[in-house]
């Protein structure tokens, strides 16, 4: 069976990989736009649903499709990818010092079988300068992640803890993904 990941999120085919997993890359053109009175866990679900559909309708029947949606919220508050520099200075002014959640939607579709899970993680940062803030993002790491900041790079030096699964702060929970996987009949290690 083909298994198709639909997105072109660098950590997403990194995580993968890692699995041992042979897979092809279609992203998805899915309208990601939803109404933001929902709480953030259902914004996730039913944009990795509408990726999934999206790209299941173009693989074909047979085919596996992988999606996922990532977003971190603070105080029930959505905050996506910055557009600029100052949003993403403002973004992690928000989120120094607190205890923030990262939400992700995991949609795998084969055929009619769908199914869709999302993993919550609780990431803690540290109290930052306004000089941490600003060097960080000059580096442009936190330009095109969620919440302005990669728990995988240089954003990692921030974080005080986190309670959850890592990966899914990456934006693939693998834990659970495992699971789903075998329920289609992928074995990850096997």
């Amino acid at each position: 069976m083909d298994i198709i990941l639909a997105s072109g999120s660098p950590r997403r085919k990194e995580l993968l990989t890692q699995l041992g997993l042979s897979f092809q890359v279609l992203v998805s053109d899915a309208d990601e736009t939803v109404d933001k009175s929902p709480p953030p866990a259902d914004q996730v679900a039913l944009i990795s649903r509408r990726k999934a559909e999206a790209v299941a309708y173009k693989a074909g029947p047979d085919a596996l499709v992988i999606a996922a949606d990532t977003i971190v919220a603070l105080d029930g508050q959505v905050m996506g990818k910055p557009h600029s520099r100052e949003e993403a200075f403002q973004m992690l002014s928000l989120i120094q010092g607190k205890t923030h959640q990262v939400y992700t939607g995991l949609t795998l579709q084969r055929g009619q079988q769908t199914q869709t899970h999302v993993e919550c993680t609780a990431v803690t940062f540290r109290p930052m300068s306004w000089a941490e803030i600003k060097a960080y993002v000059a580096s442009g790491e936190p330009m095109d992640k969620a919440g302005a900041y990669g728990i995988q790079g240089l954003g990692g030096v921030f974080v005080e803890g986190i309670q959850g699964d890592y990966f899914n702060v990456m934006g693939l929970p693998i834990c659970q993904l495992g699971m789903a996987l075998k329920s289609f009949g992928v074995e990850v290690m096997g």
